[in-house]
Formats: C-alpha cells, sequence, structure tokens
C-alpha cells in the first residue's frame, strides 16, 4: 500500500453539478488525485455532460438514496468504512 505522502489530494465534494463550486473543484484536480462525490455531488454521475475524472469514487449510500445505485457508472462506489480509509491514505484532504 502506498504511503500517504506518495498519493496526491482526496477531494470530497457534496455540491450539485449545477453548483459552481463542482466546477471549481473539476478544474483544480491533477492526475494523481481522488476525487469522492458524496450528497448531491452523486447526482453528476447521472449526467452524461458531466466528464469526470479518472480517479472517482461515489459514496454507495448516497446513490442509494438518490435512486442513483442501479444505474450507476464511470464510479466505483465505497462504503463509509472506504472512505474513512481514503482519508487515511492521502496525505491532504479538501472538502467542497
Amino acid at each position: 500500500m502506498k504511503q500517504a505522502q506518495d498519493i496526491g489530494t482526496l477531494h470530497i465534494l457534496n455540491k450539485a453539478p449545477d453548483h459552481p463550486r463542482f466546477m471549481t473543484c473539476l478544474s483544480s484536480l491533477s492526475d494523481q488525485d481522488t476525487l469522492v462525490l458524496i450528497e448531491n455531488a452523486v447526482l453528476a454521475l447521472s449526467d452524461a455532460d458531466t466528464a469526470l475524472p479518472r480517479h472517482t469514487v461515489a459514496l454507495e449510500a448516497d446513490t442509494e438514496a438518490r435512486g442513483l445505485s442501479a444505474t450507476v457508472t464511470g464510479a466505483q462506489q465505497i462504503s463509509h468504512a472506504q472512505l474513512v480509509e481514503l482519508t487515511e491514505h492521502h496525505s491532504r484532504i479538501i472538502s467542497w
């Protein structure tokens, strides 16, 4: 497993795709970063016009709460425990 300093920034995004901060977050990502979609940000998974980065994951509880879990493509779904693991393995975390 990589050490925290070897992994890019973990970006935790809770804003819907139509919120200005959503696009600001996407534009600040580097290739080494991981994007976690939570709360209303998971709505981006149903929007074909939203290009998500390669390292994108979505909180499964939030996709289920919004009726998206069966249709999620382009992002791995993770549990709360897996989100905690991601925070342990990234040296920098930004919440949007």
